[in-house]
């Protein structure tokens, strides 16, 4: 069908249905399912739902202030992979016109139609307190819902009506956590400094002691406090700093069991993020883009690998193996466009930069100074036995 014609169709469909729409053309495109003229109608609706400054999609805003305390939280990734402390910005739409017309319809109408009033008299201040009590009340919903078992099941059962993507559930859950804790992790996030020069020892044991005094009430929200810590890192692989401080050795067992070892996992989130980045790049002929993102997707991995002792043989090195080789395919395919003799840059040996001198020399400061701290642990362990 020409794309006119379906577009008179989507304009029958209720601004929230074609909402759910885009997301999940979205996912669909981050998973690398093609679907011709797919990019004309996701232009299209983008044109109504998000352009900067555009007054459409009234019906869409008191969403936006119901999500708002999710913002630093969200991800533009898609939401196939676990996305630990981060929930995907494309189960928003599913979740919302399920709350819509499945949990609380009712309350969902008179909020949306007190919220076209306020934002309508510019009302900023009233319509963040009306947020505020409908995000209460559905969290309540939520927690009544999601602790039955019967009720959750039927619930997952319902979310696939709206959407195909498999973690809309989880999604839910975890949107239920953030706006239960929703003020804490405000607070927590408003003491982050803008971004972390270096993530030193100093770092890591102040970012502790924050987490630390977090989950004595907030136990469900250190996911996403370690996520907020994780945006604000020049390098994503870092994150495991708090895993592997906390451990009494670099062994992989021993990081899997310390408090933070959740931060691991997050990283493996983002090289997954940036295998998707990395396909999508490659299909538009992005190709300096392409070379940055499989730049850090190789830091990351060489220091996952490297931070971490047998980290290959952990589950962790078992997924990132799974990842890395969907990567190589990618690039090999890239580079089989071209003839053997014209050189690629995403086969130069520079994007591995822990193979130049300077890299190796890193390796062995890495090594040395593990050395060092496991002598001086060993060392106090042995006086504190005596």
């Amino acid at each position: 069908m020409p794309v006119d014609k379906i577009w008179d169709f989507l304009q029958r469909l209720s601004p929230l249905t074609r909402s759910c729409l885009l997301a999940e053309l979205e996912r669909l495109e981050l998973c690398g399912v093609d679907m011709p003229g797919s990019s004309d109608i996701q232009a299209k609706l983008r044109a109504e739902f998000r352009k900067e400054g555009s007054t459409q999609n009234r019906e869409g805003q008191p969403s936006r202030y119901f999500f708002a305390p999710l913002e630093p939280l969200l991800t533009d990734g898609a939401p196939e992979h676990a996305n630990t402390g981060r929930i995907p910005r494309g189960s928003l739409a599913p979740i919302w016109e399920w709350i819509n017309r499945d949990l609380l319809p009712t309350m969902a109408r008179d909020f949306n139609a007190q919220m076209k009033e306020l934002i309508a008299l510019d009302k900023q201040k009233e319509a963040r307190q009306a947020a505020f009590l409908f995000q209460t009340k559905v969290v309540k919903y939520l927690e009544s819902t999601l602790g039955d078992r019967i009720s959750a099941e039927a619930t997952r059962a319902k979310l696939a009506t709206y959407t195909a993507a498999r973690s809309a559930f989880s999604d839910l859950v975890k949107i239920m956590h953030a706006l239960r804790a929703r003020e804490a992790i405000a607070n927590f996030n408003n003491g982050l400094p803008e971004r972390f020069g270096k993530f030193d020892d100093g770092a890591v044991a102040r970012m502790t002691a924050l987490l630390d005094a977090l989950g004595k009430d907030n136990a469900d929200a250190l996911p996403f406090a370690i996520a907020l810590i994780g945006r604000r890192l020049k390098t994503p692989w870092q994150l495991v700093r708090l895993a592997t401080k906390a451990a009494p050795s670099k062994n992989a067992a021993d990081v899997a069991a310390a408090p933070y070892a959740i931060a691991v996992p997050m990283v493996l989130d983002r090289i997954d993020d940036g295998r998707a980045a990395l396909r999508i790049a490659l299909k538009q002929n992005r190709v300096l883009i392409a070379r940055d993102l499989l730049a850090e997707i190789y830091d990351s991995e060489y220091a996952l690998k490297v931070r971490i002792d047998q980290f290959d043989q952990s589950e962790w090195g078992v997924r990132l193996k799974q990842l890395m080789e969907a990567i190589a395919d990618l690039v090999a395919a890239e580079i089989g466009r071209f003839p053997e003799k014209v050189g690629h840059v995403l086969g130069s040996r520079r994007l591995r930069s822990h193979e130049s001198l300077a890299g190796k020399l890193t390796y062995f400061a890495w090594k040395g100074r593990d050395a060092l701290t496991n002598g001086a642990a060993y060392c106090k362990r042995l006086i504190n036995a005596a």
